[in-house]
């Protein structure tokens, strides 16, 4: 019996089917290759599809980059596949980061006031919501082994040459929009990352199911 297709929210499918991949790069593809062939890989022998994103605070880029992975899985009809993020520490998940995401379509909930809050961020009305909050890439909360870890920052990238129980490791970098915390150009910036992420990890799944 077959399963049925995840019915995205109609803005983030809007916001999916607005993408360009004609701004990524050759260099920036190429980059990406090896975690489209981790993937592939994991497909073929039907294995499940663990993805670990990893930045210094798991307070933006990782989190933006797990959401828009899972999403794109979804979108994609490739199954089994759970992804993750974290941190070399945890701080919280920064607010913006989150209200960038609501501003795409999906739907956000925060489910704890704390210095750490977790929010639950729905993409499909018929999936489990991705639970966010900050913490290490360690924690009991994310796999211990079996998976890809995506370094999606330099400084994480530099602090962790080797990411324990990680089966690969793949530096994807992308630059801070942190950088424009409080400034007129906050909230542009931030979209603008999410929708770079969101367009590369469209990419990277769109090339799974390819020859």
């Amino acid at each position: 019996m077959e399963t049925k297709k995840s019915v995205l929210y109609a803005e983030i499918e809007f916001t999916i089917e607005s993408l360009d991949m004609g701004s990524i790069s050759e260099n920036r593809r190429e980059i990406l290759q090896p975690l489209v062939l981790y993937i592939k890989d994991k497909v073929v022998h039907q294995q499940p599809i663990n993805l670990n994103f990893i930045c210094t605070h798991n307070s933006r880029r990782s989190h933006l980059s797990q959401v828009w992975a899972q999403t794109m899985a979804s979108y994609h009809d490739i199954g089994n596949v759970t992804c993750y993020s974290g941190g070399t520490e945890a701080t919280a998940l920064f607010p913006i980061a989150a209200e960038t995401l609501e501003s795409t379509g999906f739907r956000i909930r925060k489910l704890s006031e704390t210095e750490n809050p977790v929010y639950s961020i729905k993409y499909a009305e018929t999936e489990h919501p991705i639970i966010g909050f900050s913490k290490t890439y360690d924690d009991v909360f994310n796999p211990k082994f079996g998976f890809g870890a995506i370094m999606t920052c330099d400084s994480a990238n530099e602090a962790c040459p080797m990411v324990m129980g990680a089966e690969k490791r793949f530096p994807i970098t992308y630059e801070d929009p942190k950088a424009f915390d409080g400034t007129p150009q906050q909230a542009e910036k931030y979209k603008e990352r999410s929708l770079q992420i969101a367009t590369e990890l469209f990419y990277v799944f769109s090339q799974v199911g390819s020859n």
